[in-house]
């Protein structure tokens, strides 16, 4: 059976999920290749730091899982869906409504619907932000408020988008329910430091030295407190990392983190006004283990996955990537 439309992306021979939440640096295309380098113990606990989108956790799918990120909203967001807040149905009557706005207001509804979720923090409007916006970038001022332009399509969310978003929602809301994952907002320093020796850390930090902050800043002295925490870590850890492009390299790649094995995987950077600006990087997988060439593990989580799925009765979307992975 084909995927629903946007559902997924294939690489690798691996479909991958994608989470209803974009933002700068989204993994998706890098999934592959983290799932093929991982190697942890499946009864120790997930952790990842910088949760952002949730697309590497979405696809790895550990029995349980803690995933932090000092961005509230995220963390909101996310939360809301685990905890039946936010489902299809009342994603798909959210959007049709704001969309239906956007259609005949334009810019001037989509800055109202800013000015709001600025005011009261909403996740629905977070999520209706973070898909009309320019170029789906999450970005906050020092007041905590999302200032990111608007996007300049006001038929952006047709019925075809819509269901595509409702099928990420129910997607990740099909793995909240099945699997013990906990959301929590707090400072990565203090995830890392709770992670225990049968733990796997994943982190995808802000890229330092490349002015993408999403939240809070990201510079020097953050770089350091995160080599410092993972290299006192007692957990297998795995680091996403910008390496080079063709114009320069990251030189912190030398001057923290060369003690490690580093591999290198090219990655399409997304984030700019125009195409042209768009290019890829190299980017680098640092870990404190000597990694392997394997996708033994992260296929039989998906299969159980499934399982888990039939077990409860759950019957996800006809054309949701759900469904797609159940008629492999």
């Amino acid at each position: 059976m084909s995927p629903g439309p946007g559902d997924g992306v294939v690489g690798d021979d691996l479909r991958v999920r994608v989470p209803p939440l974009k933002c700068q640096g989204i993994k998706t295309k890098l999934v592959p290749a983290i799932s093929r380098y991982l190697d942890r113990d499946p009864e120790g606990v997930w952790i990842e730091p910088f949760l952002g989108s949730g697309v590497v956790v979405l696809n790895i799918l550990p029995q349980k899982a803690i995933l932090a990120d000092t961005n509230p909203h995220m963390i909101r967001f996310y939360q809301a869906i685990q905890d039946g807040e936010i489902d299809g149905q009342k994603t798909r009557v959210f959007l049709e409504r704001e969309g239906s706005r956007l259609a005949t207001g334009g810019e001037e509804h989509y800055y109202r619907v800013r000015e709001r979720f600025n005011s009261y923090g909403c996740p629905l409007d977070f999520l209706f932000l973070n898909r009309s916006c320019f170029n789906g970038v999450v970005r906050f001022n020092s007041k905590g408020h999302f200032n990111v332009p608007y996007g300049h399509k006001p038929q952006r969310f047709a019925p075809a988008y819509i269901t595509k978003i409702v099928n990420q929602v129910e997607g990740f809301s099909a793995a909240t329910r099945m699997l013990d994952w906990s959301f929590v907002c707090q400072d990565f320093q203090k995830t890392i430091q709770d992670a225990a020796s049968r733990d796997f850390v994943y982190c995808d930090p802000p890229y330092v030295g490349r002015h993408v902050d999403y939240y809070h800043p990201w510079d020097e002295r953050q770089e350091n407190r995160l080599y410092g925490s993972l290299k006192n870590t007692r957990a297998r850890f795995m680091l996403s990392t910008w390496h080079s492009n063709r114009h320069r390299e990251n030189r912190f790649i030398q001057e923290l983190w060369s003690e490690f094995p580093i591999l290198t995987q090219e990655h399409f950077y997304h984030v700019g006004a125009y195409e042209k600006n768009r290019k890829p990087m190299l980017e680098a997988i640092i870990t404190n283990y000597q990694p392997t060439n394997s996708v033994k593990e992260p296929v039989r989580e998906v299969e159980q996955f499934i399982l888990l799925e039939k077990e409860a009765g759950y019957v996800p979307a006809v054309d949701s990537p759900l469904a797609s992975q159940g008629n492999r």
